[in-house]
């Protein structure tokens, strides 16, 4: 299944787009006005939050966003490295290893489960907002979506100052 995710040019809260192959809407990521650590929820088109998405407050050298589920546990923590050259980010404390092989910024990146491929994520070049093609098997989805928008908060909050 592919989905694509767009983040909304105009958008109080950083809201963004989950659309099917046929452009139709799957799901929403909405956004926290006013919110410094860049809060969002990935929701069912119902506006169901299935996972929730925050910056850590407060980072010296190395960026951190975690991934809570809908009971409001922490699932994952998302990070960095000091130098980031190669685009590399690390998933800690899921219920599986996840790891991304590829740049996530680059044009194709492999999200693997455990050493198997569960995923591909494709960057989509636009002018003004980040876009996204994340392939993986349905069930997999609302999560991987979860994921993406971490690593995307985190690359946010490094190069953007509000």
């Amino acid at each position: 299944m592919k989905v694509y995710i767009k983040n909304k040019f105009w958008s109080i809260g950083g809201g963004s787009a989950v659309l099917d192959e046929n452009k139709q809407p799957i799901y929403k990521v909405k956004g926290r006005v006013f919110s410094i650590t860049r809060v969002k929820y990935v929701c069912d088109l119902e506006g169901k939050k299935l996972f929730k998405v925050r910056n850590k407050w407060f980072n010296w050298f190395v960026h951190r966003a975690y991934i809570y589920d809908a009971n409001k546990n922490k699932i994952a923590t998302v990070k960095d490295k000091w130098f980031n050259v190669n685009q590399e980010y690390f998933i800690l404390g899921y219920k599986d290893e996840i790891k991304i092989n590829g740049k996530f910024f680059g044009l194709s990146s492999q999200i693997l489960r455990n050493g198997e491929i569960i995923g591909t994520i494709k960057r989509q070049f636009t002018v003004f907002k980040d876009a996204f093609e994340l392939e993986a098997n349905h069930e997999d989805i609302p999560f991987l979506i979860a994921l993406v928008i971490a690593i995307d908060n985190i690359t946010d909050k490094k190069t953007k100052l509000l």
